[in-house]
C-alpha cells in the first residue's frame, strides 16, 4: 500500500469523509480553537481602518459592540453544527433544499478562497519585508506561495490536526500581542491615544465601524458549524465559541487600532491595512505574530473549503485527500494575485451580500420553523423533508436574492447611515419567516437527536 493510500485511509478513519461526525472537544478546547483562528492579521488590520477615522475610545466601544452582535449569529449557526454533526454548508440543505444548497456552497468556496488568498498574501508581504530589510532579497509573490503551501499541509491533517495545533498557536500569538500592547502603552498613555485628532475626511461613523465589525463575524460564520461540530455538546459549542470568538476579535481589532495609533503618535505616516507599517514600528515579534495568525486561521479557511466540497452532494462521497489536494493547489496559485489586497473592503461587502441573508434564513428555518431539529432526511440525495420542489426551496432562494439586493442597494446606490449588514439581516429574517410560516412544523415537539446517533441506529 502506497503512502498516499495510507494517509487517505487515516483521514477516512478520522471522519474526514462526507456526512456527520460526533464531536469530542470540551468548552476549553473549542474556545482555544476559536481564539487562535481569529487572532488573525486581517482582523488586526481591520482595526487599523478605525483610527483616526473615529476617536480612539469610541472606536473601542464600537469594536466590542459589533463583536457581541456578530457573535450571536456565529454561535447560533455553530450550534446547529454541534447538534447535527454537519458542517455549515451541509446544513444549508435544511432551508435551501438538497439541490438548492449547492448555491451557498459555491458562494462559500469562492469567499473562503478569497480569504485564503488575502491572508497568504499578507503573510508573504510581512515575511518578505523582514527578509528584504536584512538581506536585500525581495520577492513577495514567492513568500506568499510558500506560506500558503505550509497552510495546505496543515489542512491536510483534517479536524484532528487542527484541534491539536490551533491552541498552541493561540498561546504564542497572545504572548506576542501582550508584548505589543506593553510597548504601545509603555510609551504613550491611554489619554494620548484618546487625544488623537479625528480625520473626518476618511468617512467613518460609529455605525459604519459597527457594520464592518459585524461583517467580520459574518465572514467567520461560514466556518462556525465546521468548527463547532467538533464540540461534545451544546454548552461546549455555545460557551467555547462565544468566548473564544469574542475575545479574539476584540483583542485583534483593538491591537490594530492601538498599533496604528502608536504609529500616528510616533509621527510616522499611517497607512491602513498595511502590515509592513506595523512591523516597522514594532519589529520582528509582531511579524512573527502575523505569520502564526495566518497559519492558524488560513488552515481553517482551507479546511472549510474542503469540507464544503466533500459534503456538497450526499450521494457523491468525494475523498477528502484528493479534494484537499485540488483545493489546496488552487489556493496556492491564487496567492500570487497580490492586487487583491487593494480590494479588501469590497471583498467584505461581497461576503455580506452573499451570506448575511443565508444565515438569517438558516436561523429562522432551524430554530423557528423546524423547531431546533433536522432529521436524517438531510443526508438523503433525493426525496424526503428537504426535497421541497425538485430539490430546491424557492422561498429560500428568492429571499436570499432579495437580501443580496438590499445589501447592494444600501452599500452602493443608497448608502445607509447604519451600514448594510443589520438591515439586510432583519429584512431577510422577517421575509423568510413571513413567507414560510405556513410550513412551520406544528406537530408534537420531538427531542433533538444527533445525526450520527440516528445513522447508527438505522444501520443496526
Amino acid at each position: 500500500m502506497n503512502l498516499y493510500r495510507k494517509f487517505e485511509q487515516k483521514l477516512e478513519a478520522g471522519a474526514e469523509s462526507s456526512g456527520p461526525i460526533r464531536g469530542q472537544l470540551g468548552t476549553g478546547r473549542i474556545g482555544m480553537i476559536w481564539l487562535a483562528a481569529n487572532l488573525v492579521v486581517t482582523t488586526l488590520l481591520t482595526g487599523t481602518f478605525f483610527v483616526p477615522g473615529l476617536n480612539f475610545s469610541l472606536a473601542l466601544v464600537m469594536i466590542v459592540a459589533g463583536t457581541l452582535i456578530g457573535a450571536v449569529i456565529l454561535v447560533l449557526i455553530g450550534n446547529i453544527g454541534t447538534r447535527t454533526g454537519l458542517p455549515t454548508m451541509a446544513i444549508t440543505r435544511g432551508a435551501f433544499g438538497t439541490r438548492g444548497s449547492l448555491l451557498p456552497v459555491a458562494a462559500n468556496v469562492i469567499v473562503l478562497m478569497g480569504w485564503s488568498w488575502v491572508q497568504a498574501m499578507l503573510a508573504g508581504v510581512t515575511v518578505n519585508y523582514l527578509i528584504a530589510s536584512t538581506t536585500g532579497f525581495s520577492n513577495p509573490v514567492l513568500f506568499s506561495v510558500l506560506c500558503q503551501v505550509f497552510v495546505v499541509m496543515l489542512a491536510l491533517f483534517g479536524h484532528e490536526g487542527i484541534s491539536r495545533v490551533e491552541p498552541w498557536l493561540a498561546v504564542l500569538i497572545l504572548a506576542i500581542m501582550a508584548y505589543v500592547f506593553a510597548m504601545a502603552f509603555g510609551k504613550y498613555n491611554p489619554a494620548e491615544f484618546a487625544a488623537i485628532p479625528v480625520d473626518t475626511s476618511l468617512g467613518y461613523t460609529p455605525f459604519i465601524v459597527l457594520d464592518i465589525v459585524i461583517a467580520t463575524a459574518i465572514s467567520w460564520t461560514v466556518l462556525s458549524a465546521d468548527i463547532n461540530r467538533m464540540a461534545r455538546n451544546t454548552r461546549a459549542s455555545i460557551v467555547g465559541s462565544g468566548i473564544g470568538y469574542t475575545l479574539s476579535t476584540v483583542l485583534a481589532m483593538i491591537l490594530g487600532a492601538t498599533a496604528i495609533g502608536y504609529v500616528i503618535l510616533s509621527g510616522d505616516q499611517a497607512t491602513e491595512f498595511d502590515p509592513t507599517i506595523l512591523v516597522e514600528a514594532f519589529g520582528a515579534p509582531l511579524a512573527i505574530a502575523i505569520f502564526l495568525s495566518v497559519m492558524a486561521t488560513n488552515t481553517m479557511a482551507v479546511y472549510g473549503m474542503i469540507t464544503s466540497v466533500v459534503n456538497s452532494r450526499p450521494e457523491r462521497k468525494l475523498p477528502f485527500l484528493a479534494t484537499a489536494l485540488v483545493v489546496g493547489t488552487v489556493s496556492i496559485l491564487g496567492a500570487t494575485w497580490l492586487a487583491l489586497l487593494d480590494q479588501f473592503t469590497d471583498f467584505l461587502t461581497l461576503i455580506g451580500a452573499f451570506f448575511v441573508p443565508v444565515f438569517a434564513i438558516m436561523i429562522v428555518d432551524y430554530y423557528l420553523l423546524k423547531r431546533s431539529r433536522y432529521t436524517r432526511d438531510i443526508l438523503r440525495h433525493t426525496g424526503g423533508a428537504y426535497w421541497y420542489r425538485n430539490g430546491v426551496n424557492p422561498i429560500a432562494v428568492a429571499v436570499w436574492v432579495a437580501g443580496a439586493v438590499v445589501a447592494y442597494l444600501l452599500t452602493y446606490l443608497f448608502p445607509s447611515p447604519i451600514g448594510a449588514t443589520l438591515p439586510c439581516f432583519f429584512v431577510s429574517f422577517l421575509l423568510y419567516l413571513g413567507l414560510s410560516w405556513k410550513q412551520r412544523d406544528r406537530g408534537q415537539i420531538v427531542a433533538h437527536e444527533h445525526l450520527v446517533s440516528e445513522e447508527s441506529q438505522n444501520a443496526s
